[in-house]
């Protein structure tokens, strides 16, 4: 571990940051923006913890310059960042496009390219226009329309300076969470919802990267996923077909059709329902040949048989209850987690490269005088680059490491209590202070 050193990862490696719009830009109705689903959600009682909503967060709105120069100073050449369909296009189509919206970003762009900082763009993390969703959001299949219109603008307006274009944000989490669970927006349950939100989510999908790729053909386009290594609580036949079951679902429903694999619902009988949607001609447009795949990795998950889950017969063994290590989310911490992942993936020959573009941990930091010491985020980190350095020269098609986040944020459901960031933010004040584990990063990056 001591030896780890940036320079083993080769040149052409690319080092970064993560961030999604709704967490830090506040400005929540600020030059023209229209309401999105986080947006309504939040301002619904219970359904975040505290209470917290995100109308001013870490108003990176008005504080773009700062953070970026943040970036800078910690010798991140990556910056992650993805744009709210609502500043956009307000009522979420094509008939008013928000040109002070635009020009936030074009503004954004410029100083991260006046700064040395590559942008990486995020068409889509989570925040769909509420006026979309009151039309059935991502149930209703116009939605690959109006989402294939809002990409369209996108690149039209920002892809001269942008090359590296991410499509869509974890498809599993949004439409599980928010399809089918209820406890992130729009706060939908059920299989009703979910299932038609799936395939509709990677008909969206391809259908945008096709249209950047029309607009764009020299962009650098992905898509990312969020994937958990999964293991059977035992090795008896129940809980071991339970943890394929997960894996299913967790890891493998939304990469496989978008490889030309179709859905793997054999194993999983309500994922047949999937069929009532299909219409003529979906069989191709499920498929994309990406430039990279996105995997965004936090922990591992110990899954058990369980006769009383619906669906899928299985349920997770909290870390908890397991008495491991964890974090404020209460996820285990596990770095070889983002080794067993990489490899799983890097098993699928149609991935021509993978990056890790979110990995980090949400830990209780404390402000003592004037500075931030947070040795097990550091050490996490550390420990997971680790591990994917010993992906890398197994083999694996890992191209990438970027860091889950740059400033503590809003955390969802959640709210403000897990503080994720390399730099930590007082909410109150917006002073920001970076914290042990980015002084960390930002050494290892200048190869210290």
């Amino acid at each position: 571990m001591d030896k780890l050193n940036r320079s083993l990862f080769g040149d052409d490696f690319q080092w970064g940051v993560s961030t999604a719009a709704f967490q830090i830009e506040g400005a929540c109705a600020a030059d023209g923006k229209g309401e999105s689903i986080w947006d309504a959600f939040t301002a619904k009682k219970g359904k975040v913890s505290n209470g917290h909503h995100a109308q001013i967060a870490c108003d990176f709105y008005n504080n773009y310059k700062a953070d970026i120069d943040l970036v800078k100073q910690l010798n991140i050449p990556n910056f992650r960042f993805s744009i709210s369909w609502t500043r956009i296009l307000p009522n979420g189509t094509t008939d008013w496009v928000n040109m002070a919206g635009v020009a936030y970003y074009q503004r954004i762009i410029d100083y991260c390219l006046e700064q040395g900082v590559e942008p990486w763009i995020t068409i889509y993390h989570w925040d769909i226009p509420q006026s979309l969703e009151a039309k059935g959001g991502w149930t209703n299949r116009e939605i690959v329309e109006w989402f294939t219109d809002y990409v369209a603008v996108c690149a039209q307006q920002f892809g001269n300076r942008v090359k590296h274009w991410m499509v869509m944000n974890e498809p599993s989490v949004f439409t599980g969470a928010g399809y089918f669970f209820g406890i992130h927006a729009p706060g939908r349950t059920g299989i009703k919802n979910f299932v038609p939100a799936i395939h509709h989510v990677v008909l969206g999908m391809v259908a945008g990267a096709k249209k950047l790729r029309a607009l764009l053909p020299g962009a650098n386009i992905g898509t990312t996923f969020s994937c958990s290594h999964i293991e059977p609580y035992s090795d008896k036949k129940k809980d071991i077909e339970a943890a394929n079951r997960a894996d299913i679902l967790i890891n493998r429903l939304f990469i496989e059709p978008v490889l030309g694999l179709g859905y793997p619902m054999d194993e999983i009988p309500v994922l047949k329902e999937l069929k009532k949607y299909f219409k003529p001609g979906d069989e191709a447009n499920l498929h994309f040949d990406f430039d990279f795949i996105g995997l965004q990795n936090y922990t591992r998950e110990i899954v058990k048989y369980s006769f009383f889950t619906p669906y899928v017969g299985a349920k997770l063994i909290k870390a908890e209850n397991r008495k491991v290590e964890t974090t404020v989310m209460g996820w285990e911490v596990y770095p070889r987690s983002i080794y067993d992942i990489l490899k799983k993936f890097s098993a699928y020959p149609q991935i021509k490269k993978i990056l890790i573009t979110e990995n980090g941990a949400a830990f209780p930091d404390e402000v003592k005088d004037g500075e931030v010491n947070d040795p097990r985020r550091t050490d996490y980190i550390k420990a997971n680059i680790a591990q994917v350095l010993k992906a890398k020269q197994e083999g694996c098609r890992v191209h990438g490491y970027f860091v889950w986040t740059l400033t503590d944020n809003f955390e969802w459901a959640e709210g403000y209590h897990p503080r994720f960031g390399l730099i930590h933010v007082d909410f109150e004040t917006q002073k920001r202070i970076i914290k042990g584990s980015g002084k960390w990063y930002a050494g290892f990056l200048a190869g210290r």
